[in-house]
Order: C-alpha cells, then sequence, then structure tokens
C-alpha cells in the first residue's frame, strides 16, 4: 500500500511538472532505473531518496509519505480557533490557523504573547520571509539593527535572513498575526 501510494505520488509530481524519469534523475541524483521502480509500486525508497526527489520538486519529505486524508488541500478555521502550540510555560501561546495543509510553503499563526515577552537574547536569523500584524497591544521589533514599534493595526514584512528580535511592551497581551514561510516545523 505505501509503495504504491508513494509511486503514484511520486509519477503525478512528476508528470505536473513536465519532468522525464531522466531529468528528475539529473536533478535528484537517483538513478532513473530507482525512480522507475519506486513509480511502479515495486520499491520502497529509503528517507535518503525520498529527500532528494522531494528536494527536486522543492517539497518535503512529508508530502510523498503521509495519507492523502491527513493532509488537506484547504483549512478553514473559524474565529477563535486553531490548533495550540505553548512555549514560555504559557507566557507565549502561539496557535496555528493553518496546520493540517499538505506540504505548505507557508505558515499563518497567532502569537499571544504576556507583558515582558520577547523572542530572547540576541537575535533571529534563517531563511524565508516573515509577516508579522499586530492584532492587539504594542510590541518593538528590531530587523538589521532598525527598531520599528508596532501598535494594534500595524504590520511589519521583512526577510528572515536579516537578524531579528522583539519584545512586548505592551502592560497586557499583544497578539500577534503571523505569516512565515517557508513554514516552520514547529512541533507541540
Amino acid at each position: 500500500m505505501v509503495k504504491k501510494l508513494i509511486g503514484r505520488k511520486l509519477k503525478a509530481t512528476r508528470l505536473k511538472s513536465d519532468m522525464t524519469i531522466q531529468e528528475l534523475a539529473a536533478r535528484s541524483r537517483v538513478s532513473s532505473n530507482m525512480i522507475s521502480r519506486i513509480e511502479r509500486g515495486l520499491t520502497t525508497p529509503s528517507v535518503e531518496i525520498l529527500m532528494k526527489l522531494a528536494s527536486a520538486f522543492g517539497m518535503s519529505i512529508s508530502y510523498f509519505i503521509e495519507e492523502a486524508e491527513k493532509g488537506m488541500t484547504v483549512v478553514h478555521t473559524k474565529k477563535g480557533g486553531g490548533e495550540p502550540i505553548f512555549f514560555f510555560e504559557d507566557k507565549h501561546q502561539i496557535t496555528s490557523i493553518t496546520k493540517g495543509i499538505r506540504d505548505p510553503s507557508f505558515s499563518v499563526f497567532y502569537d499571544t504573547l504576556e507583558e515582558g515577552v520577547s523572542s530572547g537574547e540576541g537575535a533571529m536569523v534563517h531563511t524565508g520571509e516573515e509577516f508579522a500584524l499586530v492584532q492587539r497591544g504594542k510590541i518593538e521589533f528590531t530587523v538589521g539593527g532598525d527598531t520599528y514599534l508596532l501598535e494594534e493595526g500595524d504590520s511589519l514584512a521583512f526577510k528572515a535572513s536579516i537578524p531579528h528580535s522583539w519584545r512586548n511592551l505592551y502592560e497586557d497581551k499583544t497578539v500577534v498575526l503571523w505569516v512565515v514561510s517557508p513554514a516552520p516545523n514547529v512541533a507541540q
């Protein structure tokens, strides 16, 4: 069952990308014979091979191994819904509103910050882009040495490769809507 599921997904993705087996082999550094065997459901590929194939399409490995029922192409989250993820002993609560979407290239979540909470010592640097929209409260961002004070309704978009940090300046909870690309691997 798993061999056939992976094989169908690999073939469909390759054809959708208008790519021959030989082109995929060159791009992924996986032999054309192995790709053909996987697509026909004759073998279960190793994690290393799946990583190479996923990378050739700009996808995560999870796309090829998850069941269709486990990942959705549409996620509808009602107001106040989402899946909470807690950090820093409930002083910093993240609630995902896009969790469950299959092979995401971005993530959207609410971040509820208690008074005085910050991103920690030093600045963060990673790949991709970030967008922050303050829903309630006041937060100070430092991006590339420049400081921005965001209040309710203010937003900030930036390349995440620029050193950045934040801290809650509000005397109550600050709520920030984040859009992050690529989607971070946030475990509960």
